[in-house]
């Protein structure tokens, strides 16, 4: 009989696993097939399962195995030293078919070890325009669609459904297995800098559309059916990670709790309930995962079922009331629950020192923080890769065992349901090449970009009227002759020569710090004050659109006094926006968050309210229709 070799790193010989054990027969029921492998495993096996950190690409799709500015490990250190089978891939390659050779190379390495456990490749969202490696990334050679917040703008349930479902094919084509979102946050705090990953402003939307998002990832809706598969959550499926519970988004000033001065989570107009509100709609969804974030709640109290009662003022990854007691008893949820990136170790980014967001526990060991997140009803914890912690915490009989098999059981029966053991192992390289980035995909995010350009102002009349007309002169800075072919209009040098002057801004922000700090934007929403002078140059000039970019929201007065026609966008290329001006695909999106009239509007308002700034500029819902 084949056996497979010898290599778990334990103490002790451990016995080789027969090539026809149960659990790698794919006719058996999973349970079975579970319960058989778990049977099996080592303490250090086990352990390794619990862990979910970041892994990079090598070049031409090799295993990474150096040095890091993210201070990733090798990878084989991660997948044969410590037993590790969740990995959160990074930057993406240039092509698709080096993706796909690099997850194979990765199943490789992983079905080498003694139990060839597949591993689950994990990713943050890679379809849109954001570039920040703690976030989101990049499109690179994926389809590119708006923002979630675009995406919202336009109000279309099946729009994001269809979105999800291209991602998922994208991600299917190169291995990715769960989706590190949606993120169903409420954007109620306008200076906060996670603001463009949400739905915006408003629950209901918010839990309506994320539903639909979890259908198109996991293959559960329409748009599945539509496609000949059979609407249950299986090998065509991305599991998604939904996030962040009980909600992210109230904090203090606005300010971001991966950093210490963020940490603190407020709720002074008492409004937990809101931004609660879009979980259970996604449970009921189906989403497979659940991240709490790493926000410190400050002076809460929550009905867990037995009245109001104060919530321990400790990051909810380690808050027991929060995850067992809410989450799994009062929702009943009952699928796997993985911490936010980089709770227990201290690390360095970019060179820089970045402490564990070990929010109200800082006094703690890493070890007493591992053991407080297995005790709050965590099953996995993510951007950490230290099994032998909990190895410690096992034979020191301070967490069993069996505690340990409650967890990895949830994890393993994800892989076997997706098909991991199976016939999803491995991907198709060649496939990979036609799918990713497949003609129709790209052109449905471009159409998709342009329906979310959203217009705030349109000019009553002249040149500057959507839809802009053929033959026009335009003055754009920043623009390259080509870059408006097919679009009908000419480039000209200089305002003085151009009939419209089209001008792009993105919503302003205040440095935080350099190295990883500087991918957030926060603080002040107010354009700097030679940006308005710009605008009012150029605008006194030549009639002017102005199209603004919102990753969160911007302080528009002074653009809007100055510009005769103003629009915004959540992610669009500059083909796409063309589309939308010129009226090719006509700009539907409506705002998904109110526009404040001032700062000082912004820093009087309530951090978890909606809808809480006085006499906003433009309101939720607003948007102009174009002719």
């Amino acid at each position: 009989m084949t056996t497979t070799g010898v290599t778990t790193g334990a103490a002790a010989p451990v016995a080789a696993v027969p090539a026809d054990a149960p659990y790698r027969d794919p006719s058996l029921p999973v349970a079975e097939r579970v319960a058989d492998l778990l049977g099996r495993m080592t303490l250090e096996e086990k352990a390794g399962q619990l862990f979910q950190t970041m892994v990079e690409i090598g070049p031409g799709g090799e295993l990474a195995e150096g040095g890091s500015p993210m201070g990733v490990e090798a990878t084989s250190s991660m997948v044969v030293g410590k037993h590790m089978t969740h990995l959160n891939v990074l930057a993406a390659p240039r092509t698709a078919r080096e993706f796909a050779a690099w997850h194979n190379r990765l199943q490789r390495l992983a079905a080498s070890t003694r139990l060839g456990i597949p591993v689950t490749v994990s990713t943050d969202p890679r379809n849109a325009f954001t570039d920040n490696p703690g976030t989101a990334l990049l499109s690179g050679p994926f389809s590119q669609w708006p923002e979630t917040l675009g995406l919202a703008a336009t109000r279309d349930e099946r729009l994001v459904e269809e979105h999800a479902d291209a991602a998922r094919q994208e991600y299917l084509a190169v291995g990715i297995r769960t989706a590190l979102h949606p993120q169903v946050d409420l954007a109620t705090e306008p200076r906060w800098a996670r603001g463009s990953g949400t739905f915006g402003e408003d629950a209901a939307l918010t839990a309506r559309l994320g539903a639909a998002y979890v259908h198109g990832f996991q293959a559960t809706g329409e748009v599945a059916r539509a496609r000949g598969l059979d609407g249950g959550f299986g090998a065509e499926s991305v599991s998604t990670m939904t996030k962040h519970f009980p909600g992210g988004g109230p904090q203090q000033d606005g300010e971001d709790p991966h950093f210490p001065y963020g940490r603190e989570q407020v709720y002074p107009g008492g409004a937990f309930d809101t931004h609660l509100e879009p979980f259970p709609a996604l449970i009921a969804a189906g989403t497979r995962q659940m991240m709490p974030y790493y926000g410190m709640p400050v002076g809460l109290e929550v009905d867990l079922g037995d009245g109001p009662e104060p919530i321990e003022e400790v990051g909810f990854g380690f808050n027991k009331q929060v995850l067992t007691r809410l989450l799994r008893e009062r929702l009943g949820f009952d699928g796997i629950v993985c911490t936010d990136w980089g709770l227990v170790t201290d690390a360095e980014m970019f060179g820089r020192p970045f402490p564990a967001r070990a929010w109200g526990v800082e006094h703690l060991t890493p070890l007493e923080r591992v053991e407080k997140i297995l005790d709050a009803g965590a099953d996995q914890l993510g951007g950490e890769a230290c099994p032998e912690l909990v190895v410690e915490l096992v034979r020191a009989g301070r967490v069993s065992e069996e505690r340990l098999d409650v967890s990895v059981r949830r994890l393993l029966t994800e892989k076997l349901v997706l098909g991991l053991f199976d016939e999803r192992r491995y991907v198709d390289e060649d496939a990979a090449e036609r799918v990713v980035g497949h003609p129709d995909l790209v052109a449905t995010g471009r159409r998709a970009q342009s329906r979310s350009v959203t217009v705030l102002q349109n000019a009553a009349d002249g040149a500057a009227r959507l839809p802009l007309a053929a033959g026009l002169r335009i003055y754009a800075e920043g623009l390259a002759d080509g870059e408006t072919a097919g679009h009908g209009v000419a480039l000209v040098a200089t305002p003085e020569e151009a009939d419209v002057a089209l001008l792009r801004l993105k919503a302003p922000f205040e440095e935080r710090g350099p190295g990883f700090e500087s991918f957030f934007h926060a603080g002040s929403l107010e354009f700097p004050a030679d940006v308005v002078a710009h605008v009012r140059d150029v605008a006194g000039r030549v009639p002017a659109v102005v199209d603004v970019y919102l990753d969160r929201p911007a302080i528009l007065a002074p653009v809007v006094e100055a510009a005769a026609t103003v629009v915004v966008n959540f992610g669009a290329g500059l083909p796409a926006l063309l589309d939308a001006l010129t009226g090719t695909v006509p700009p539907e999106g409506r705002l998904p968050f109110d526009l404040p009239r001032s700062m000082a509007a912004v820093e009087a308002s309530r951090e978890d309210v909606p809808f809480d700034t006085a006499d906003p500029l433009f309101r939720f819902g607003d948007g102009l229709a174009i002719a």
